[in-house]
């Protein structure tokens, strides 16, 4: 006898979901239309006038692509199999005339993207101040393992990871890193900028209307980079002061001791402020009198405080 194989039954499988993935692809951009990108909303001068060099770099490029889209397919219809009006020239090699559209455009796009690029470096430079009637407020910036510092010499007071400013008043930063090297980005304020350590970079900023922008370090530095995040606040003149006297009413200095504290490598969950500064602590900073911090752990060490 011989044995008989089983025969093998196949489960019908479950139909898809066919009608509900066709509803979502379609209504995808519908989701996607309610995001944007925080560059494209600039609340400040200096991110209008950036968002303005995307937009015009744009059209430029579009001019040339554009055409450049219409023309193939244009020609791709014209000289199709079918079509015996179109010309067959086997023995063509060159034409001047071709040469001359082929090489002039690409050299215009590449003056207009320069000059438009070239006036912007020069009205946006980061140390240039902004045009306003009102007087600009200082801000010292020191970037650590992963937390921002930031010191108010004229106000005497400091805060960790929030930086409140006054809405429609000139901010003068001066950052510097007591670590490695970082990045200060406010999107929608513009102007991404440097920090090192041993040196101060200058920049300036503006809120034009009050409201929460979002911060952080845009430059990789160890495991604590992706949550080295702060927020910035900007009020009307009347909270802002207010928002100074009650900070310098919390009775927590920041002194020499205090900062070596911070420095030691790890998140601030929540915001930190300093009802009164040290004289000095951010020159001490930038020139080393105070050391700077090691650098990112290895390994994930101290990537996180308890």
């Amino acid at each position: 006898m011989t044995a008989k194989t089983p025969a093998l039954v196949f489960a019908p499988s479950r139909p898809a979901p066919v009608r509900a993935q066709r509803w979502l692809a379609a209504s995808a951009p519908l989701l996607l239309a309610g995001c944007q990108s925080a560059l494209l909303d600039p609340r400040g001068p200096v991110g209008r006038a950036e968002r303005l060099i995307l937009v015009n770099s744009l059209a430029i490029m579009l001019a040339i692509v554009v055409p450049t889209i219409i023309a193939t397919i244009a020609f791709a219809w014209w000289f199709r199999a079918s079509n015996k009006r179109a010309r067959y020239l086997p023995t063509w090699a060159f034409s001047g005339r071709i040469e001359l559209v082929v090489w002039s455009i690409p050299v215009m796009v590449i003056l207009l993207l320069g000059g438009v690029t070239w006036l912007g470096s020069y009205d946006l430079d980061p140390a240039k101040p902004l045009a306003s009637e009102r007087k600009a407020i200082d801000v010292q910036v020191v970037s650590l393992d992963w937390k921002w510092l930031f010191i108010y010499p004229e106000q005497g007071v400091a805060a960790v990871n929030e930086l409140v400013v006054p809405a429609g008043v000139p901010i003068h930063f001066t950052l510097t890193s007591a670590s490695v090297m970082n990045t200060f980005f406010v999107p929608q304020l513009g102007s991404m900028i440097y920090t090192m350590n041993g040196m101060a970079t200058e920049l300036h900023l503006q809120a034009d209307d009050p409201g929460t922008y979002y911060g952080r370090s845009a430059h990789f530095s160890g495991d604590g980079f992706s949550d080295m995040e702060f927020q910035v606040r900007a009020l009307p003149a009347a909270e802002f002061d207010a928002w100074v006297a009650s900070t310098r009413a919390a009775s927590r200095p920041l002194d020499a001791a205090g900062y070596t504290a911070l420095m030691r490598q790890g998140l601030q969950p929540r915001p930190v402020l300093f009802s009164a500064v040290e004289p000095g602590l951010f020159d001490r900073i930038v020139m080393q009198h105070i050391p700077p911090g090691p650098g990112p752990a290895l390994e994930g060490k101290g990537a996180r405080e308890k």
